[in-house]
């Protein structure tokens, strides 16, 4: 009877920790549907993100999820490639790094890119990390 007990002992603990397995494995989960975009600023000393989803209809936490969403349409996904607002900027340097983690027409994305300061983040994404 002993080992019969043991062995239900064992496997309840094994149920109790299977739940914070699969936590610690998805803690840097890749969105199934749109984006998770961030910026942070130098050496991580601020960070902000929101979540974006297109389709099927834009939204999400993003203050103006269709203008981002018409910009990463555009640019077929490719965060590289991204329109952005034009505009001319100071040379004072105070890095910023903005990411892109999620799912693009079924295409797995992951983007970042370090800016010299927001303003050429602003000017290089235009609407997708203004947040």
């Amino acid at each position: 009877m002993r080992p019969l007990r043991t062995a239900v002992v064992a496997a309840a603990a094994l149920c109790a920790l299977a739940p914070a397995a699969t936590a610690v494995a998805d803690s840097h989960p890749t969105p199934q549907r749109g984006f998770l975009l961030t910026v942070s600023g130098a050496e991580n000393t601020w960070i902000r993100g929101v979540s974006l989803h297109c389709s099927p209809k834009a939204g999400g936490g993003h203050p103006d999820a269709q203008a981002a969403c018409d910009d990463i349409t555009k640019a077929r996904g490719d965060f590289g490639s991204l329109p952005g607002d034009p505009h001319a900027c100071t040379k004072q340097y105070d890095p910023v790094t903005a990411t892109a983690s999620g799912t693009w027409r079924g295409r797995t994305v992951s983007w970042t890119k370090t800016f010299g300061n927001a303003c050429e983040l602003d000017a290089a994404a235009g609407p997708v990390f203004r947040f």
